[in-house]
């Protein structure tokens, strides 16, 4: 358990500083783009990962008994998922890491009604009230004094708010298909991940091909770098849950909000630091009662 628990906590420093990272690294990128360069690259980085672990006999015995119904889940959170990084790579590009982070990550809000509505999750008077908590996460976010009222007309205005919310229910979708994938149809982790990395690139492709080209030959460092935290990010993340209990890892792993804001606030200086810090830390907390 302890061993676990420690893999969730390298879990959040590693996603949290990731965001950190997509912020102050990469300029002139479309979001497609970006994600498809640096799934490419975490692919790359986890494939050797891979072999050392579990070898790659396993693997590819897992992929010829792959059927329709883990083809339809796989393509569904493969999607999801690309919606999704393009929706949080644009907040990121016009708003404060600060400020995305906290509403970015109150994904279990969306998909605790999902499991409720398709899958016939029970919701407990504690899960409503994490609902609650997580979403006064937002509004506090979007708190910059004056009237009560004015957080939810920001966040309702603000193109960057907007994006990081729609980016949270694409997660959610992504995430309940990756516990149908993972649990219901039991797929390997082996499996499900670089066909995770080569779907998303997939989906975004076409996007890719019509998109300006960057000068990539003079970022491949900083591109290795970010696909570097994707793949020992999903790495780590599947080691602890494979030792913890999903709902001691989830809320753990979540607080990669807080490491976001810390690094926003204190290494570039973004305004409202404080108030940001308390909205992370209720989101968080928010995620933590969902779990529970």
């Amino acid at each position: 358990m302890e061993v676990g628990i420690g893999y969730a906590v390298v879990a959040a420093v590693i996603w949290g500083t990731y965001i950190f990272y997509l912020k102050r690294a990469f300029r002139g990128y479309s979001a497609a783009t970006l994600t498809v360069l640096v799934n490419g690259f975490a692919l790359g980085w986890y494939l050797p990962l891979l072999g050392m672990s579990v070898g790659y006999g396993e693997t590819i015995a897992a992929l010829g008994d792959f059927g329709v119904d883990d083809t339809a889940i796989l393509a569904l959170t493969a999607v999801t998922i690309a919606g999704a990084n393009v929706a949080f790579l644009r907040a990121l590009a016009i708003g404060d890491v600060s400020y995305v982070a906290p509403i970015n990550k109150v994904v279990p809000v969306f998909v605790l009604p999902i499991e409720v509505v398709f899958l016939g999750q029970f919701l407990t008077p504690l899960q409503v009230a994490g609902v609650v908590v997580a979403t006064a996460a937002v509004y506090i976010a979007n708190f910059q004094g004056g009237s009560l009222l004015e957080p939810l007309r920001r966040a309702a205005s603000s193109r960057a708010a907007q994006l990081a919310l729609g980016s949270a229910m694409l997660f959610a979708v992504s995430d309940v298909g990756k516990r149908v994938g993972l649990q219901e149809l039991a797929i390997p982790t082996s499996l499900w991940v670089p066909l995770l990395f080569g779907g998303v690139m997939v989906v975004l492709l076409p996007s890719v091909l019509r998109s300006a080209r960057p000068p990539v030959g003079e970022d491949v460092a900083k591109l290795a770098v970010a696909g570097g935290f994707v793949a020992s990010g999903e790495y780590v993340t599947t080691l602890a849950f494979s030792l913890v209990p999903a709902s001691i890892a989830s809320p753990i792993i979540n607080a990669q909000a807080i490491v976001a804001v810390v690094l926003g606030g204190i290494v570039l200086g973004e305004r409202y630091f404080r108030v940001r810090i308390a909205a992370a830390v209720l989101a968080v907390a928010g995620v933590t009662m969902i779990a529970l």
